[in-house]
């Protein structure tokens, strides 16, 4: 096995990582803006952010457990890239062609996210087919760094774009999007070294049926470690994905920058986190992953809750690079973690299962800190997000006493 274990390959797995954090970021950043041209409430702009992702919550834990049991010629994972990356691509371009038609505007955007729902959780899946547990969390450092030059490029370099011309950006983006599929395509294992033979179940009505099975293991006892965990992910990605998507209002609405800035200032946050990401990988396998989130979440609320006391864009991007360092310490260890707690069998499954929590959040996130900032202005979103982190950093603190009390039951 572990001789066809290459960390060349990595790179080319963390190419999707790339284009999948190219577009999503600058997604991020910039759909808010254009809903809010038809839109005045945050909190109905935030509904639609996450409603968007609602496809996603159905759709990934299935597609995840699904690309544990097929075999095809292509492999397990490969089918669904080769569905859902070109589809993905071609209606990220129509998205700009849409801006000035709501109706036609959310249509597109609804097919282009059940595109990129086709393919997530698979292309992530990708990493730990092809890397052993052990090397896993700098590999997932190495899948981020990757992902957080994707970032970079689209707030520093596409966000300029945007002003000039919204078609420009969007293409751009597909563009690498269909580089990635063919880097994947030909460079990835057909049958990977770490991925273990489940094709005996190959439907997707078994797929289902896993899922079910599965989310009612983590309501037992025994399995409570693994849904604490899974919990407090959902908790602090509520704050994490409200400022993603709705710094740029903040920054625009409340603060008077202009599209350019607002990208700009939000990318010194992916900037820090790609610096990073590989130490954030390091110190996770030296201190274990738990502890190192717990580091990072304590990080995070004390960043976030002295921000609005900053109007100056050089002193907001002194602080969202601190934050990003922080924000790497957690998110660099999280899928790991998640995907050990699955075992070889299921990789794809607890892929499903950490996009479903992490997902969910995009959903009520945006929507619940969108209504208090109508209620109590733009200050109150990143006091709202650094709550969510405290709790989340309690909530794992149990998933770890739950995890070592099991590990201690079987020894």
């Amino acid at each position: 096995m572990a001789q066809s274990f290459r960390w060349k390959k990595i790179f080319f797995i963390g190419s999707g990582f790339f284009s999948l954090s190219l577009i999503w970021t600058f997604y991020n950043a910039f759909m808010p803006i254009i809903l809010g041209e038809h839109i005045e409430k945050t909190s109905i702009i935030g509904f639609i952010m996450g409603l968007d992702n609602l496809l996603a919550i159905l759709l990934i834990p299935i597609i995840g457990a699904w690309s544990d049991r097929i075999d095809t010629k292509f492999g397990k994972r490969l089918p669904f890239l080769i569905v859902g990356m070109p589809l993905a691509a071609l209606f990220f371009i129509l998205l700009p062609f849409a801006k000035d038609t709501l109706w036609l505007l959310i249509s597109i955007d609804i097919i282009f996210l059940l595109a990129m729902t086709i393919y997530r959780a698979p292309v992530i899946s990708l990493m730990p087919d092809h890397t052993p547990p052990n090397k896993r969390s700098f590999a997932n450092g190495i899948i981020n760094l990757l992902g957080g030059i994707g970032a970079i490029i689209a707030l520093f370099g596409l966000s300029k774009l945007f002003e000039f011309n919204p078609i420009y950006p969007f293409t751009i983006a597909s563009i690498a999007l269909m580089i990635s599929f063919f880097l994947l395509l030909f460079s990835v294992d057909r049958k990977p070294a770490y991925s273990a033979d489940t094709t005996s179940d190959q439907e997707e009505s078994q797929a289902i049926q896993s899922l079910k099975k599965k989310f009612a293991l983590l309501i037992k006892p025994e399995h409570r470690s693994s849904l604490f965990i899974l919990l407090a992910i959902f908790i602090y990605f509520i704050g994490y994905a409200s400022v993603e998507a709705l710094f740029t209002l903040y920054a625009t609405r409340t603060l008077g920058f202009t599209e350019s800035i607002a990208g700009t200032t939000l990318g010194f946050f992916s900037l820090s986190f790609v610096l990073f990401a590989l130490p954030a990988g390091w110190i996770g396998q030296k201190l274990g992953k738990i502890k190192t989130m717990m580091i990072g979440l304590s990080i995070m609320p004390l960043l976030f809750f002295i921000l609005p006391s900053f109007q100056n864009p050089l002193h907001l991007q002194i602080l969202l690079f601190i934050a990003g360092c922080g924000w790497a310490l957690v998110n660099v260890q999280a899928y790991p973690l998640v995907a050990d707690l699955g075992g070889l069998k299921s990789i794809g499954l607890f892929t499903g299962f950490y996009y479903l929590f992490s997902m969910a959040s995009n959903i009520v996130g945006p929507f619940l800190l969108g209504t208090i900032v109508d209620n109590f202005g733009g200050a109150s979103l990143f006091y709202a997000s650094s709550v969510t982190f405290v709790v989340s950093m309690y909530v794992l603190h149990l998933g770890k006493k739950r995890l070592y009390q099991q590990k201690k039951a079987i020894a």
